[in-house]
């Protein structure tokens, strides 16, 4: 779930940063062009692979952090 959490956060913003990164490259541009030049729908989705990687990792480890200092505090573990 800790990993499945991190893949449906990036999923959720990953089209809105990529129009993001691509207005901040092309300032003056119009959105509708930018979206058609970078390949439209699929455009959008150009590294989710890699975020999906990175997020994911990334929030497991610190829900792993989480659960393991609880722990070391003598706190109930969530798992």
């Amino acid at each position: 779930a800790d990993v499945g959490a991190g893949i449906f956060c990036g999923a959720v913003s990953h089209p809105a940063d990529t129009m993001a990164s691509l207005v901040s490259k092309s300032p003056g541009v119009a959105l509708g062009e930018l979206y058609a030049a970078n390949g439209g729908f699929g455009g959008l989705w150009k590294g989710f692979g890699a975020r999906v990687f990175m997020i994911g990792t990334l929030t497991g480890l610190q829900w792993f952090i989480y659960d393991t200092t609880k722990v070391a505090f003598g706190l109930k573990s969530g798992g």
